[in-house]
């Protein structure tokens, strides 16, 4: 059964353009990253300020890969014109990681993005735009509570403590994608990075198999996950897809063209314009370029939509937003 948001991709007259992150938007309002990040109006208005300026096909609350580790418990360095960053291990060995508690839905700043997703429904029901919440998978999120390097390691030498992190963290993100699901999204952006940084057999063993338990309980006709993994490269595709999503998203590594030619039209893939170089230190002129390079790649496909292939840091041009958004547009028009 196709869920709404695919035949929404699929179904349209012109191909979707779908660039992530919404701080480009406070460029708009002139709020700082960290009023968005903690307070659901500077948040809500810098996503509805970048629809109404540039008639975005979807509504996408903040991507904030710290928000579900601070409710673990770690520490977070929040600042006004920086995406937030965890700071410390809040685990370090297997008995800290049994001791750890599972948090509830609701505790640090996760009201502020489940409310963020309710507010944009309302505005979306009424326009017919789906809106699209922000989480992390969960080999990203154990990464963030042991550290980075660290899950890395645990993978290869101790892979049983590896796996009861990962039995800690999949249940939260269980509950918070069905909280999204209540607050009226059409789905979530599950952003699951670090598991790019795993060989393929390691990303078979420690992250498809759990966002495969997120998808299996919350995936329905009316709530998609996108998969998102900016590391992945074709050599992991075939283990990625054994998550079992309906759409991936991925970032500048993955070669799409090769891809979208693996994956035979069975799921939906989207990217991966570079979301440094295209579109925060280029011009108009050479994102319509590389727009247009990635056009002409995927024109082939139909299950394809175009994005940038992470989510825009603050400070992106609004003008370069423009500039792909009106590329694939005419794109799709000649």
């Amino acid at each position: 059964m196709t869920a709404k948001f695919a035949e929404y991709i699929v179904d349209r007259p012109h191909r979707l353009a779908m660039p992530i992150g919404i701080y480009a938007g406070l460029e708009i309002t002139g709020a700082t990253v960290r009023q968005a990040i903690t307070n659901v109006d500077a948040q809500a208005k810098a996503a509805l300020a970048l629809h109404e300026k540039l008639d975005t096909a979807v509504l996408l609350t903040g991507m904030d890969l710290s928000v579900e580790a601070e409710a673990f418990g770690s520490q977070i360095r929040i600042s006004d014109n920086e995406v937030p960053t965890v700071i410390n291990r809040l685990v370090k060995s297997p008995e800290e990681i049994k001791a750890l508690p599972i948090p509830k839905v609701g505790s640090g700043r996760t009201p502020v993005y489940l409310e963020a997703a309710r507010r944009l429904a309302d505005v979306g029901r009424k326009q017919g735009v789906p809106v699209l919440g922000g989480m992390i998978g969960p080999f990203s999120l154990a990464g963030r509570l042991f550290g980075v390097s660290e899950a890395l390691e645990l993978s290869a030498t101790d892979p049983q403590t590896l796996v009861a992190l990962l039995e800690k963290v999949t249940p939260f993100l269980i509950d918070y994608a069905l909280a999204f699901r209540q607050a009226g999204a059409a789905g979530v952006i599950m952003a699951e990075p670090a598991a790019g940084l795993l060989s393929p057999r390691g990303l078979g063993n420690f992250s498809a198999p759990y966002v495969k338990h997120i998808v299996d309980a919350v995936q329905t006709v009316d709530f998609s996950i996108v998969l998102h993994n900016c590391g992945a490269k074709l050599v992991h595709l075939p283990k990625v897809l054994e998550s079992g999503a309906e759409i991936y998203h991925f970032g500048a590594p993955m070669d799409l063209s090769a891809a979208l030619k693996a994956v035979n039209g069975k799921v939906i893939l989207g990217g991966n314009l570079d979301p440094t170089a295209v579109f925060y230190s280029g011009t108009p002129e050479t994102v319509r370029a590389q727009a247009t390079a990635l056009l002409d790649a995927a024109q082939p496909y139909s299950k394809f939509f175009m994005s940038s292939g992470c989510d825009l840091p603050p400070g992106t041009p609004v003008e370069n937003i423009q500039a792909f958004l009106a590329t694939v547009s005419a794109y799709s028009n000649h």
